[in-house]
């Protein structure tokens, strides 16, 4: 069978032929509405081979744009954390600063306050068992902290610094069984102190007088003694009380206000310049 482009057919006959064709096509195209049905059903079956010829740029244009909104939502939600526990220092002090405001007590003493310089710490490790309460923070003496300084969340008191490194430090939790903070009772200003009983969800009140106005309920804020925990922060609340006339003290045991057996961002704070003075 001969083909009309067979070997035997010369080029200037085969160029001639293509030229007619493609002249005819083109004022078919142009002046009928066939070549315009045509061109339309050609490019909807070539359609699909373009949507499919796409698909591996779309995916990877897709697979980018999430990773990119990922990690820029993380470091929001990383920035929105600190934030939100920046805020919480200051937030935390709210009742007792309106109590103290009530009662005309001097600006100084709320202007020391507000002078503590503040840095955001993450949880490392925890070292938790029943004769010691600890965690390991990424902060050491490169970015300026020293032991004894007082650490919080976004609830409350966390506790203190102690064996502080180049890089990391450990925190003791205040319900370690060595730890004891000054607190006063929100509700009437009476000073006590509460100690860690190796519960990490529990604490005491040490030495409690029989006669000592204290209920259930009522919210433990540290008291400013001793220098290590600025005042007004809250600590605990009271949860169970035993006035046994039979012993010489009563029990009186408090729940931490802070989440201490889910801590993962903390805030150490700072002396101020007025409170390291008066320590020299």
């Amino acid at each position: 069978m001969n083909l009309l482009f067979g070997r035997t057919i010369s080029l200037q006959l085969r160029l001639t032929v293509a030229v007619v064709l493609s002249v005819l096509l083109i004022f078919g195209d142009r002046y009928t509405q066939g070549g315009t049905l045509v061109r339309t059903s050609l490019h909807t079956l070539v359609s699909p081979l373009l949507y499919f010829a796409n698909v591996p740029y779309e995916m990877f244009d897709i697979g980018a744009k999430s990773l990119h909104t990922r990690d820029q939502l993380r470091q929001e939600n990383y920035t929105l954390k600190e934030k939100q526990l920046l805020q919480s220092e200051q937030l935390q002090q709210l009742a007792f600063l309106k109590k103290e405001n009530q009662e005309l007590r001097a600006l100084l003493g709320a202007s020391a306050r507000q002078n503590n310089t503040r840095l955001i710490a993450q949880v490392l490790s925890v070292h938790s068992n029943p004769y010691s309460h600890q965690v390991v923070i990424n902060r050491g003496t490169i970015d300026g902290v020293t032991e004894s300084q007082a650490v919080i969340d976004e609830m409350g008191i966390v506790g203190q610094l102690t064996q502080v490194g180049t890089t990391t430090s450990r925190v003791l939790l205040m319900t370690d069984i060595t730890h004891a903070t000054p607190v006063r009772i929100l509700r009437n200003d009476v000073r006590t102190v509460i100690e860690g009983i190796g519960k990490i969800n529990r604490l005491k009140l040490s030495h409690v007088p029989h006669s000592l106005d204290v209920r259930i309920g009522d919210v433990l804020v540290t008291s400013g003694l001793g220098g290590i925990f600025p005042e007004g922060y809250p600590v605990a609340v009271v949860t169970n009380i035993n006035r046994d006339e039979g012993l010489p003290f009563a029990k009186v045991y408090a729940e931490p206000i802070a989440q201490l057996d889910r801590i993962r961002l903390l805030v150490i704070l700072g002396k101020s310049a007025q409170e390291t003075l008066s320590h020299d």
